[in-house]
């Protein structure tokens, strides 16, 4: 089932004759710039969006694989933190975010001769809340992931056997996400989200997410790790270190969301399952 899927993919972008594939270095759109790039060569072009969401290992990362796998790579400056619809940080955020993408996009598109614009939606994204998805459909993205029923396990293992380095990468967001529904998303927000969450990487921390709240106190950090990593954070006893070096970044509250990373916890109410700690004060029970 899963090479004859792979062979409607390879048949679909043939079919299109070329296109720009919206591209960010997670699983999905390297997975669709690599397919693209062996069907079409030089008639496949990949097109990273570049903004304060996007962390600088990311892009950097992200350049890489495409530089290692030969694929055409653009950097793309999108103008999404120049809306106030988005940094306002409705429900429906990402709508701004790929609207802003595919703005720029089409363009391009049209000036380099591309037939289509394509992007890493698959089957497993189905009847999940994705207003990207609105905007993809306003501009005529086309999802060959999905269109040819792949879902994220069989991209994961496609991935691998192409010898993709993102067929195990977590799943990444834009850093954006970090910032509960309704609160307001900014640049300086989202450094210090970005530089906590490489502290905690750098500690060998592989699902991690680090939430950003604001409370009449000062910024909160939120801390949400793998449930299977979980213990080991408070094993290794890394909880002065996370709390001295986070104050440094600007939190005045520090806690560790004791249910783990979970997809979309800002979009609801927190969980208040939480030890919060700050430097050089033993861990105690507080609510977030």
């Amino acid at each position: 089932m899963i090479d004859a899927k792979y062979q409607t993919l390879r048949n679909l972008l043939q079919s299109l004759g070329s296109c720009v594939v919206a591209y960010s270095g997670g699983v999905d759109s390297v997975f669709l710039a690599a397919v693209a790039h062996q069907v079409l060569g030089a008639r496949a072009l990949a097109a990273i969006a570049d903004s304060p969401s996007l962390p600088r290992r990311e892009l950097a990362e992200a350049l890489e694989i495409a530089r290692k796998h030969g694929i055409p790579v653009e950097v793309v400056r999108t103008a999404e933190f120049q809306n106030d619809r988005y940094l306002a940080n409705p429900g429906n955020r990402c709508y701004f975010c790929k609207h802003a993408l595919f703005t720029e996009l089409v363009p391009r598109a049209r000036a380099g001769g591309f037939a289509c614009i394509v992007y890493g939606e698959n089957a497993s994204d189905v009847g999940d809340h994705r207003p990207g998805a609105q905007a993809a459909a306003e501009f005529r993205v086309r999802a060959p992931l999905k269109e040819a029923g792949l879902t994220k396990a069989e991209i994961r293992e496609l991935s691998a056997r192409l010898g993709l380095p993102t067929a195990d990468k977590p799943q990444m967001a834009c850093l954006s996400s970090r910032i509960p529904t309704g609160e307001r998303v900014t640049p300086e927000k989202l450094i210090m989200v970005e530089e906590a969450e490489y502290l905690l990487r750098d500690l060998g921390f592989h699902d991690v997410r680090v939430r950003h709240h604001e409370l009449t106190t000062g910024h909160l950090a939120r801390i949400e790790i793998g449930p299977s990593e979980l213990g080991r954070f408070f094993a290794e006893n890394h909880s002065a270190l996370v709390a001295e070096r986070l104050r440094v970044l600007g939190y005045l509250h520090v806690t560790v969301d004791l249910a783990g990373y979970r997809r979309g916890s800002t979009n609801g109410q927190a969980s208040t399952a939480s030890i919060g700690f700050r430097s050089g004060i033993p861990p105690v029970p507080v609510g977030v």
